[in-house]
C-alpha cells in the first residue's frame, strides 16, 4: 500500500485529490492548516480506513512521520482575494514550505509532486501556453505574491531533482472549478454562481472578451494520478487544463442560465496585472498521459452549482 503525504489535503483541489488516492489503494497523511480549506472538505473521510489528518502549516517544520512513497504539495492559498490579504503567507508558503515538503521527500527517498499554475506564465505572449514558454510575469505586483513563490517553488523543485537526484512531477494547474471552494473565494466561477442562486447581479471584469480555460475537478485529479504513477512523469512539468477558451461573459451568461437565474450582468474595470487570454497547450499531456478534460462544461458547471446551491441558501 503507497503511503502519500497531500499537502493542503482538505483544500478544494487537494481534498478530491485524496479521495482518490484512497480509492486507488494509498494511504493517505492529509496534512492542512486550514487557513483557507473548508473542514467538511475532509470530514467524511476521518473514518475512512488508511486516512490521517494533522492540522499543520508547512512553513512550520514538518513533524517526524515516518517514510512516504509519494510527498504531494498542493498546499497554498489561490484565490485573488487571499492575494490581497495573505500576501507573505502566500510567498512563504511556496517557498518555505516547499523546500520543507521537499527535505521530507528527500528522508523517505519519495516521489515529490508539485502543484504549480498557469499564473507562472503571467501575461503570455504565446498562446496556447506549451510548457517550454518561460511566461511574462510581474514581479512586484498585486499577483507577484503567487504568481513568482510558484515560480520559485518549481525552481526549488527543479534543483531537488538536479543536485538530489529525487524523483520530481510538477503540473501548471490552469483554471479549475467545482465543488468545495469557499463561497467567498473570490474566483469567478464560484462567484458568479453564489450571486446567480442568490440573484444578486454578476460582476465582470471589463468587457468580458478576457479568456480562461476552464477544467472540471475531476478531470485535473485524473491528470495528475497520471502524472504521479507514469514513470514518464519523472523530471517533466506538465500543463493540465481544457484546451477550450471560454471568455469571462460567456461563463458569466452560461451560469445565469444554469441556475436558473434572473441575475443581472455588470462590469467593473480590470484589475491590475489581470492576464487577458489563458489557454494551455496540453500536447504533452496528450501524448505522453493520455490525458484530456472528458466533463463538459455545462456537466460540469451544473454539478457545482447543484453542491453550491444548499450551501448558499442555507445562509
Amino acid at each position: 500500500m503507497p503511503r502519500s503525504l497531500v499537502a493542503g489535503g482538505a483544500g478544494f483541489i487537494g481534498s478530491h485529490l485524496c479521495e482518490r488516492l484512497l480509492s486507488e489503494g494509498h494511504s493517505v497523511v492529509c496534512m492542512d492548516s486550514f487557513a483557507t480549506a473548508l473542514r467538511e472538505n475532509v470530514s467524511e473521510l476521518r473514518g475512512v480506513e488508511g486516512f490521517d489528518l494533522i492540522e499543520h502549516d508547512i512553513v512550520e517544520p514538518i513533524p517526524d512521520l515516518g517514510r512516504f512513497d509519494c510527498v504531494l504539495n498542493i498546499a497554498s492559498p489561490a484565490s485573488p482575494v487571499d492575494f490581497r490579504s495573505r500576501a507573505a503567507e502566500i510567498a512563504a508558503v511556496n517557498s518555505v514550505g516547499t523546500q520543507n515538503l521537499i527535505n521530507v521527500a528527500r528522508e523517505s527517498d519519495a516521489k515529490f509532486f508539485l502543484a504549480s499554475t498557469s499564473e507562472a506564465y503571467g501575461e503570455p505572449h504565446v498562446h496556447p501556453q506549451p510548457e517550454s514558454y518561460w511566461g511574462n510575469v510581474n514581479p512586484v505586483g498585486e499577483r507577484s505574491c503567487y504568481d513568482e513563490s510558484k515560480r520559485f517553488a518549481e525552481t526549488l523543485t527543479y534543483i531537488a531533482g538536479q543536485s538530489y537526484g529525487l524523483d520530481t512531477r510538477t503540473i501548471r494547474i490552469f483554471n479549475t472549478y467545482g465543488p468545495r471552494q469557499r463561497l467567498d473565494d473570490g474566483r469567478a466561477v464560484t462567484d458568479f454562481i453564489v450571486r446567480a442562486v442568490r440573484g444578486e447581479p454578476l460582476s465582470v471584469h471589463g468587457d468580458g472578451s478576457q479568456t480562461r480555460s476552464w477544467c472540471y475537478v475531476d478531470d485535473l485529479v485524473d491528470g495528475i494520478v497520471r502524472v504521479l504513477d507514469n514513470p514518464e512523469g519523472s523530471g517533466r512539468v506538465v500543463n493540465l487544463g481544457n484546451p477550450v477558451e471560454t471568455t469571462i461573459l460567456e461563463i458569466a451568461e452560461k451560469i445565469v442560465e444554469l441556475a436558473g437565474s434572473d441575475s443581472p450582468i455588470e462590469h467593473a474595470p480590470l484589475p491590475a496585472d489581470d492576464p487577458t487570454r489563458r489557454c494551455p497547450d496540453i500536447s504533452l499531456a496528450r501524448e505522453v498521459f493520455g490525458w484530456e478534460p472528458t466533463i463538459s462544461l455545462d456537466d460540469g458547471l451544473r454539478r457545482t452549482i447543484d453542491w453550491y446551491r444548499p450551501r448558499i441558501l442555507s445562509q
